[in-house]
């Protein structure tokens, strides 16, 4: 991507405003993503809202570098993941690794739904679930993968985000295209 910033297409609520120049590092989450904590989509998360800005208060943002996007830091990389040649950032508390590339260049809206996702994951996992099923259970079919994703659709679809956009930012390349199609139709966007 080009050094500049291009023009986004699609604004994300004027109270989010990444930090998008944080070098690599462990920060706090709500200096890395400010503003997230006064977003519509974290006011409606599920539970107690004291207890969930307390969540997010003592959660961490791992600022890496390297190509990537977001996901939440497991206690010890998956046995798939590392069959595959990864080694992922693990780590006991709640940490969630962004490759500084994407916090820094991908469209906004990107940046904005893959937060809002990978905080529903560390909600997720505060109550117990597994977010990791094994090989077994393809990423597309994993219940909290399903949840997160309808979740970040449901807040592109209140701000007036096309399926066209979502088919594009759904679109991921561990999956095959057989899985990408299945995870349209698991988070209802529409396949064409």
């Amino acid at each position: 991507m080009a050094a500049g910033r291009r023009k986004e297409k699609y604004e994300v609520p004027t109270e989010f405003r990444p930090a998008r120049d944080t070098l690599p590092g462990r920060l706090p989450l709500l200096e890395v993503f400010r503003g997230l904590q006064r977003t519509v989509p974290f006011r409606k998360y599920p539970g107690d809202d004291k207890a969930i800005l307390n969540i997010a208060q003592h959660t961490w943002a791992h600022v890496m570098d390297g190509p990537g996007w977001m996901y939440v830091a497991p206690i010890k990389t998956p046995p798939e993941v590392a069959a595959a040649g990864f080694r992922m950032v693990e780590s006991r508390e709640d940490v969630i690794v962004v490759a500084r590339s994407h916090l820094a260049n991908s469209p906004q809206m990107d940046v904005y739904l893959d937060i809002i996702h990978e905080f529903l994951h560390i909600l997720q996992r505060r109550q117990g679930r597994a977010l990791w099923l094994g090989p077994k259970v393809s990423y597309v079919d994993r219940p909290t993968e399903v949840e997160a994703y309808s979740y970040s659709v449901a807040e592109a679809r209140r701000l007036g985000i096309p399926d066209t956009y979502l088919r594009k930012y759904l679109e991921v390349p561990w999956v095959k295209k057989s899985e990408y199609l299945r995870l349209l139709r698991n988070v209802g966007v529409s396949v064409k």
